[in-house]
């Protein structure tokens, strides 16, 4: 009995908050607006951007890696991550590695938004990171899940 009478207001707490949770923030910017409506605001007219995205998933969730332009490090890719890259128009070459190494080479025009998955397969010691051109539509379908990565 004991038991019960302290389950309740914690129930009653939890609820609540949740449902405060649900309410939308009035400050919250256009990524968090677009991440949760699966939808990336347009590259600029001089510039193209890539949405590098990892799907949410327990296997290999444990490794990430970083994705990185020749020296330069864009971004870290953990389960359940994505994040934006403007990049000039041209020729770019996307490398990551853990275990392995993965090369993704994309020419991107000027005011064009591309999508690149990330995804994790098990080697032996850690994971074997890949990139694969993706689409719109294939982020769209999982933004919901996804977070933007810092």
């Amino acid at each position: 009995m004991r038991h019960r009478l302290m389950l309740v207001p914690l129930l009653l707490v939890l609820s609540t908050g949740a449902a405060f949770a649900a309410q939308p923030d009035a400050t919250a910017g256009t990524e968090t607006a677009a991440a949760t409506t699966g939808a990336i605001a347009p590259a600029p007219a001089d510039k193209a951007q890539i949405v590098f995205f990892r799907p949410s998933k327990f296997a290999g969730s444990a490794f990430g890696f970083k994705v990185r332009e020749g020296e330069n490090e864009l971004g870290k890719l953990r389960s359940g991550k994505y994040f934006v890259s403007l990049v000039e128009p041209g020729e770019h070459q996307y490398v990551v590695h853990s275990e392995a190494k993965d090369v993704l080479n994309l020419e991107v025009e000027a005011g064009e938004t591309y999508y690149v998955q990330a995804t994790m397969n098990m080697g032996i010691l850690s994971g074997r990171p890949n990139l694969a051109p993706s689409d719109e539509a294939t982020f769209a379908g999982m933004a919901a899940k996804l977070e933007r990565a810092e």
